[in-house]
């Protein structure tokens, strides 16, 4: 599944989550209902938008038989999905079932399409003479806030580093940790996972984790979310004015500051602009690539709104990287070759794309567009040593793939299937031994495993050991045991259960 998709499962679970009152609460505004809207399950959309303009009840049987037989799968997901954010309300009576739309979210939903009574929920746009704020500035801050934050956690050297609240964030979310003796901070497992996203499942995920940080400060959550949903919705590079603002969005724009979300000529303005990320919170585009795509480039394509996907990786044999780099003309910043030697070429000049890379990948030399580096045992140690898997990194490269190398591996797949109808075989973009290599290296370091516990030993017969070594073995808290020797060791949590065991049976202490 994508990150795409992922961030739409997260966020759909926490709005499914909050409180009927809440949900309630939300749905009075008009940008909120818009956005939930955009993040439904398609065939979910498509009942609203034939339920929104029709007051009359309708059978749940009917929207069934809209439905091909095909796609039931979806129709159960698009039902259970509505249901838990309680917009379908159903109708008591004797007959077949009926259900309606939820009326607060038909009113603002209404009103959201057709510019009805929205109560500055789209914000209040303000008319400034002589703005000097262009779109080119604000597409320079948001990518350099947001590129401080991807360049902190990967631990390149910084002149500023990101502010405490996002630092807090950053730890609340796990993403970091800091190291006790030392202050500094390391990335962690889901840190580099948060690094292969792309930016607006990035975004999402530091802003779930912030719902949930507000939470605990007792900010109101209806507030917190209509504001995240509103900027969604406002017009990229307008000046809005935060006199509709509640006190609790004032105080949260400050933390959008941080994020790149929204830009204030100071912390007292009157007036912020959102950006061009605060745009892709309810978008479906994914107009802007993860870290490894140099965010700060793809940012001057979207002027044009010219959309681009970003780069990729690719494997080949070790004589053919200077004939793929000269067959692509033009090549996608960060594409990656891999050869079976283990050697890597990435061509890219992103700071931060070869920020990203230094995490696994022993570089070499570095050009005006290329990097070249080599997978190493020692390289690929330091990165399991801090938390990345080896899935990961084969998942990165091969997410990455270059667009030639992965058009060879499916042609080659082809050929074995017209071989072998019933080839079970997967696409293999990277080389075989790359991508055993990189396993077998982090199978080196889970060769032992340590365990808290109690060892169990001098029985007096081996009527005593089996006894307990059984009951042990009964209850699933047996770790080890050797028959010959008369000794077993059992974990720190079932250690008590097995005394108590013991003096029951045995009578000693």
């Amino acid at each position: 599944m994508s990150s795409h998709h992922l961030l739409r499962s997260s966020v759909n679970q926490y709005l499914e989550e909050l409180p009927q009152q809440i949900q309630s609460r939300l749905y009075e505004s008009p940008a909120t209902c818009l956005a939930i809207y955009r993040l439904l399950p398609q065939l979910a959309k498509f009942f609203i938008m034939s339920m929104v303009f029709n007051e009359n009840a309708i059978s749940l049987r009917d929207l069934d038989r809209w439905v091909k037989s095909s796609g039931k799968l979806q129709f159960q997901d698009a039902i259970k999905s509505m249901k838990s954010l309680h917009l379908l309300i159903p109708i008591k009576g004797n007959g077949p079932m009926l259900i309606n739309l939820n009326q607060t979210f038909r009113e603002s939903f209404k009103n959201a399409l057709t510019g009805g009574k929205v109560n500055n929920s789209f914000g209040i746009v303000m008319d400034l003479e002589n703005d000097v704020v262009s779109m080119d500035m604000l597409d320079k801050y948001s990518a350099d806030k947001w590129e401080t934050i991807l360049h902190f956690m990967v631990g390149t050297s910084l002149a500023h580093i990101p502010s405490q609240n996002v630092l807090n964030l950053l730890k609340h979310s796990k993403l970091m940790e800091e190291l006790t003796a030392t202050g500094e901070y390391k990335i962690t497992n889901d840190g580099f996972q948060f690094l292969l996203q792309e930016v607006n499942s990035q975004i999402w995920t530091l802003l779930l984790q912030y719902l949930k940080m507000t939470e605990m400060l007792q900010m109101d959550p209806v507030d917190v979310l209509n504001f995240i949903f509103m900027l969604g919705a406002l017009e990229f590079g307008k000046p809005y004015s935060t006199n509709g603002l509640s006190e609790t969005q004032k105080i949260m724009l400050q933390d959008m500051r941080d994020y790149g979300l929204v830009f204030q000529k100071n912390s007292n303005a009157n007036v912020f602009y959102p950006t061009r990320l605060a745009s892709m919170l309810t978008s479906d585009r994914k107009s802007i690539r993860g870290a490894s795509g140099a965010m700060d480039s793809v940012l001057k394509h979207n002027k044009e709104d010219s959309l681009s996907k970003g780069g990729t990786v690719g494997a080949t044999g070790d004589d053919n990287a200077d004939d793929i780099g000269s067959k692509e003309q033009n090549l996608p910043d960060g594409a990656l070759i891999v050869e079976t030697n283990f050697k890597l070429y990435s061509y890219s000049n992103s700071p931060l794309q070869i920020a990203i890379l230094s995490l696994f990948v022993h570089l070499k030399s570095r050009f005006s567009n290329m990097v070249t580096g080599q997978l190493t045992r020692e390289s690929i140690r330091m990165a399991l040593l801090n938390g990345i898997t080896a899935e990961q990194i084969i998942a990165y490269l091969e997410t990455h793939a270059h667009p030639q190398m992965r058009r060879l591996a499916e042609g080659q797949l082809e050929k074995k299937l017209e071989l072998d109808p019933n080839c079970k075989d997967s696409l293999q973009v990277l080389p075989p031994t790359v991508v055993d290599q990189i396993k077998l290296w982090q199978l080196e370091l889970d060769r032992i495993i340590s365990f808290e516990g109690s060892l169990y030993s001098d029985f007096e017969n081996h009527q005593e050991y089996g006894l307990l070594s059984s009951y042990a073995q009964d209850i699933g808290v047996l770790i080890w045991k050797d028959d010959r020797k008369k000794k077993f060791f059992v974990s720190k949590e079932g250690n008590s259960q097995v005394l108590d065991y013991a003096r029951r049976k045995l009578k000693k202490k």
